[in-house]
């Protein structure tokens, strides 16, 4: 994944800013409050995710949600299944989400730990509680697992993770819930857009925002991906990391922007819709990385 690859022409570089427009990005309380100021940094308006990892004390994430809807963007925090303890917990969270911070959208999802914190495993226990409506949320985005996901499909077919979206899109069609689907990270493009296309096959109409790993070490990349299952695309890295050379450079999701956008252009993503951004390697690199190939200016923050 060099530099150099892309873009070579302007057709790749309208390509390129097609797909990113709507690009969203994510972040940690604790690395938020490294930047001073996210409005050099990003586009008004931003979709900027909230990680609720554990341990992470819910005062923490409403002030962060806050904090950064008072800069101009959109807050999507992350409400994990297994970290919440119970009904009443949820109603308390949300509640706090919508009253002190504005919040509107979530990203309901399952949650890191494997062992649930309280009554729910599961993304679609929370959304039948009927709280994210009774809190005026609009908006409501699901994880996607294209490569498939170990917690769930333990016999190493992606069965339950494709009968979960199904499940999704039946949600969204009987609640008429505004809903997307945002993936894991990926370092290559093929399972993405195989997994894009069978979705669409199936008749499963959600939008897909495509998880990319922002510029960083590879071998921190490495560490993260094992950590979070990352398939069979992991090999990518393992083969760049055979080739010593490229150990100093920081390792950027290029190639598989660019085979995103080429399909994104030619109608053959399925319902891949924008990018979403992890930013591995910290904030200020991945914000960087998006104006050099989204055409948005940034200016270096403060972490």
């Amino acid at each position: 994944m060099d530099v150099l690859k892309f873009p070579k022409t302007m057709a790749e570089r309208a390509q390129t800013r097609d797909l990113m427009a709507g690009a969203s990005i994510e972040v940690m309380p604790r690395t938020a409050a490294k930047i001073d100021d996210f409005r050099p940094l990003l586009p008004e308006g931003t979709r900027v995710y909230i990680a609720h990892i554990e341990g992470t004390p819910i005062d923490d994430m409403v002030a962060t949600a806050r904090r950064i809807a008072d800069e101009g963007f959109t807050v999507m925090p992350h409400v994990p299944a297994r970290i919440v303890k119970d009904k009443a917990q949820l109603d308390t969270w949300l509640t706090r989400y919508a009253t002190e911070a504005g919040a509107t959208e979530a990203l309901v999802l399952a949650g890191g730990p494997a062992t649930p914190h309280g009554d729910f495993h599961s993304s679609m226990q929370l959304l039948e509680t009927g709280l994210f409506d009774k809190h005026g949320f609009s908006r409501l985005h699901v994880a996607g697992h294209p490569e498939g996901n170990r917690d769930i499909d333990t016999d190493g077919t992606t069965k339950l993770v494709d009968d979960a979206v199904h499940w999704k899109q039946s949600f969204a069609e009987r609640t008429g819930a505004d809903m997307a689907i945002v993936t894991q990270f990926a370092f290559d493009a093929k399972p993405v857009l195989e997994w894009a296309r069978r979705l669409d096959a199936a008749g499963v109409t959600l939008p897909i925002h495509v998880g990319l790993a922002g510029p960083s070490k590879l071998q921190n990349l490495i560490k993260f991906a094992m950590a979070c299952g990352v398939g069979s695309s992991i090999e990518v890295l393992k083969r760049r990391a055979r080739d010593l050379t490229k150990l100093v450079r920081p390792f950027e999701p290029t190639d598989v922007l660019t085979d995103l956008s080429a399909a994104h252009a030619a109608g053959e993503a399925g319902r891949i819709e924008t990018v979403h951004y992890f930013p591995l390697g910290g904030i200020n690199a991945t914000v960087d990385y998006i104006a050099r190939f989204g055409g948005e200016k940034a200016r270096a923050g403060t972490a």
